[in-house]
C-alpha cells in the first residue's frame, strides 16, 4: 500500500508532462472494442475501504468509487459478449483529485492507482498471478490544461478516471488474449484500438 502511494506521487510530479501526449476528444466506446475471444464480463468486485488520499486532493468515500469503477468497467465490458465468464476484482490502492489551484503554474492533476485481478469462472482460479497495478491520469483537455480543480466537480473528476481505468483494464487484457481468453489472430482482425478517455467530456460518460 505504501509502495502504491509513493507511485502515485512520485507521478504525480510528472503527470503535467505525461499527458501533454494526449490528443483528440472522443468517446472510445464510440470504437468497435478489440476482439477478447472467448470474454464475457461476470461479477465486478471494487474494493476501496483502504484507499489513500494523497494530498492535496478532495476527499471520495469507497461507495463513490466503487460505483465509479463499477459503472465505468461494466459499460465497457458489457460490450464482449464471448462464451466464458471473467470476474474483476479491483482494489483502489489510493487517489488524489485535483483542487483548484493557480492555473498552469501550479494546477494539481487527478490521479488513481489501482491493482486489478481477473478470475476465469469456469476454472474457479485467478489468471494473473501477481495484481496489474496501474496509475491512471484524467489526461489532457481544455478543461485540465488550467486543473481540472477548477472546470470540474469531483464526481465528474472520479467518473473521467474510472473510465480511464476501464480503459486501461481492456488494454491489459488484449496484451494476454491469447494466453486468456483463446483468441486466435488468424482467425480475426484485430481494430484499431481506441484513444484513452483522458479526452472525454464529463458528459459524455453520462
Amino acid at each position: 500500500m505504501f509502495r502504491a502511494v509513493s507511485v502515485l506521487r512520485a507521478t504525480l510530479l510528472i503527470g503535467a508532462l505525461a499527458v501533454l501526449a494526449a490528443c483528440a476528444a472522443k468517446d472510445p466506446l464510440d470504437s468497435a472494442p478489440e476482439p477478447l475471444g472467448d470474454f464475457r464480463l461476470g461479477y465486478t468486485i471494487v474494493v476501496a475501504d483502504n484507499a489513500k488520499l494523497v494530498p492535496p486532493s478532495r476527499s471520495a468515500t469507497a461507495e463513490e468509487w466503487q460505483a465509479a469503477l463499477k459503472q465505468a468497467l461494466e459499460r465497457r465490458f458489457s460490450r464482449y459478449e464471448g462464451d466464458r465468464l471473467y470476474h474483476f476484482g479491483i482494489n483502489v490502492d489510493g487517489y488524489a483529485l485535483a483542487v483548484p489551484g493557480v492555473p498552469v503554474v501550479a494546477a494539481p492533476k487527478s490521479a488513481l492507482v489501482l491493482s486489478a485481478n481477473l478470475w476465469d469462472d469456469a476454472a474457479k482460479k485467478k489468471l494473473n498471478a501477481e495484481a496489474e497495478q496501474l496509475t491512471i491520469f484524467e489526461g489532457m483537455s481544455g478543461e485540465t490544461v488550467v486543473g481540472s480543480g477548477l472546470t470540474r466537480t469531483k464526481e465528474q473528476q472520479m467518473q473521467v478516471l474510472a473510465a480511464n481505468a476501464a480503459w486501461r483494464i481492456e488494454r491489459w487484457l488484449v496484451e494476454n488474449r491469447e494466453a486468456w481468453f483463446g483468441y486466435d489472430p488468424a482467425a480475426e482482425v484485430p481494430t484499431e484500438a481506441a484513444a484513452p478517455v483522458g479526452e472525454v467530456t464529463a458528459t459524455a460518460l453520462d
